[in-house]
């Protein structure tokens, strides 16, 4: 198992067909396997050697799946640099894992400089971009132009397809070490449940760099199905995509989705607009409201809805919630609230502090066993054997499971409050206050007190035309929580931090009410 494997097989069987499509212009499988071959050949006469990371600091754009499977066919190891991070946290990645070439787009030519003078293993920089080449730098078009093609290695099975670095809560973040197997297994598991086939037409809306994304791009090399690329998420630019494309696939965090409804309200030109071509709808990052759900629902007829939760160390893959438990049935029996039941080829467990199994309806943290779990972290063996523990990969998330398998998501175990000696699952209370009509986005953390050693505090953003004071909110969350579990505070804000995959960041929530004090909860 590798991941240029399904490149290889459609050069074969349909070389003719459109691979990827980006800003109107098209790649057909042929076009594509060349222009990997190319770049696997420029990378080799830069001095790329076996085993060298190449990393890529770039919006989504075809030369980023060139990138992706271009060091490979090299016999590279792929280093995707997280877009929202800061000089200091890219140098950082780049130092970590030793990576010899830096190929950056339009969007960071002008830092480009700035990162190599403190990469201290970077010896060339690559301006993937449409402009004038900078200085000092190679132009990609130029290099593939000039290069030799050269043959794939077709590296694969268990050997390191890619360092993905985690966002990180404290501290620098760490490098996930992904083989191709794991790779494989967790794209062959998504596949298995209907989507990304060979008809499909998926939209790459979130950021590339993202193993959620990447792993997207697996599964539609592997089925044959195109690549239509959207370079920065808006959701006019994504409505704008599915229209324009007739997409049939996306990968969404529910925050982008209720940017794209919203967007499409605004307009007058979309508000009523069906968007029928869309059949499969991945979200994940957090729960989806049945508010936003049955909007969606609206907008999307035809869409079938699947909530996927992961984490990087997973390969992304742990459960999956098919689309038929977001109906109004399984809305009134609480599965749709579940994260769904653990995915083909992949075993999963609460237990507790002591890794034994907890009674079903016990909250305990999820663990989970299968050949999606990553190799371990980067240069961090201690790291890594504090979460591998026999074979299974310790999460740090609370949970419960019910008598037929399904994952209930109580929160992340060392993010849940403790006030006053009781513990207070965050996701508890955001369920309370996000079934306020007023209410667009929530977030809920644990702030600093001298009585209670933590309270609830409540991040919330409004509708645009809702309204709502602090009591009202509180009030709210009364008549659904227990009184404990009540926010004491609630800030509101025009608008929350988000991941690159459009997850609240909690710990830049935190960050004011924490900072220098001996714990650190973010």
């Amino acid at each position: 198992m590798y991941i240029t494997q399904g490149l290889h097989r459609h050069l074969q069987q349909r070389p003719d067909a459109v691979a990827v499509r980006e800003s109107g212009r098209s790649l057909t499988f042929a076009q594509l396997a060349r222009r990997v071959a190319r770049l696997a050949g420029a990378l080799k006469g830069l001095g790329m050697a076996s085993d060298d990371c190449i990393a890529m600091l770039a919006r989504n754009s075809q030369r980023y799946i060139e990138y992706s499977l271009g060091v490979p066919w090299a016999d590279g190891v792929l280093n995707p640099v997280n877009t929202r991070w800061s000089v200091v946290e890219i140098v950082y990645s780049l130092n970590d894992s030793a990576s010899t070439v830096l190929i950056v787009d339009d969007a960071f030519k002008d830092v480009a400089d700035n990162i190599a003078s403190q990469a201290q293993t970077v010896r060339h920089v690559i301006y993937a971009g449409d402009g004038e080449t900078p200085p000092g730098m190679l132009n990609y078009e130029a290099l593939l132009a000039a290069a030799t093609p050269v043959e794939d290695v077709r590296r694969g099975g268990n050997a390191l397809l890619g360092i993905f670095y985690t966002g990180g809560t404290t501290g620098f973040p760490k490098g996930v070490m992904i083989s191709h197997a794991n790779l494989a297994f967790a794209g062959l598991a998504a596949m298995s449940r209907g989507f990304f086939g060979p008809q499909a037409v998926f939209m790459h809306a979130m950021p590339m760099f993202h193993l959620a994304d990447f792993s997207a791009l697996y599964c539609l090399m592997v089925s044959g199905g195109t690549h239509v690329i959207l370079p920065a998420f808006t959701g006019e630019a994504a409505l704008a995509t599915i229209l324009d494309e007739q997409v049939t696939d996306l990968m969404l965090a529910p925050t982008m989705i209720q940017m794209m409804l919203d967007a499409r309200q605004a307009n007058p030109h979309t508000a009523n607009l069906e968007l029928a071509s869309i059949r499969h709808i991945v979200y994940g990052a957090s729960p989806i409201t049945p508010a936003l759900l049955d909007r969606a629902c609206e907008v999307f007829p035809a869409a079938g809805f699947f909530q996927g939760y992961g984490m990087t160390e997973l390969t992304t893959g742990g459960t999956m919630l098919d689309a038929e438990y977001h109906c109004a049935k399984h809305q009134a029996s609480g599965k749709m609230y579940s994260a769904g039941r653990a995915v083909n080829c992949v075993e999963v467990k609460i237990v507790d502090s002591q890794g034994c199994e907890v009674p079903r309806g016990t909250v305990g943290e999820i663990i989970v066993s299968g050949p999606n779990v990553m190799l371990g972290y980067w240069n961090r063996p201690q790291d890594t054997a504090q979460v591998l523990i026999d074979g299974w990969m310790h999460t740090g998330d609370g949970a419960y499971m019910d008598d037929e398998g399904f994952v209930f998501i109580v929160d992340r175990l060392k993010d849940m409050i403790v006030s006053g000696g009781e513990n207070i699952y965050c996701a508890e209370v955001e369920n309370a206050l996000s079934s306020h009509p007023a209410v667009a986005q929530c977030a809920v953390i644990g702030i600093p007190s001298e009585k209670w050693g933590e309270t609830v505090h409540a991040v919330v953003v409004l509708k645009p035309e809702g309204k709502a004071e602090v009591e009202q909110i509180v009030a709210h969350c009364r008549e659904r929580i227990a009184g404990y579990k009540c926010p004491r505070s609630v800030e509101f804000r025009l608008a929350m931090p988000l991941s690159g995959v459009g997850k609240i960041l909690k710990n830049e929530l935190r960050k004011s009410f924490w900072e220098n004090r001996t714990r650190n909860v973010g």
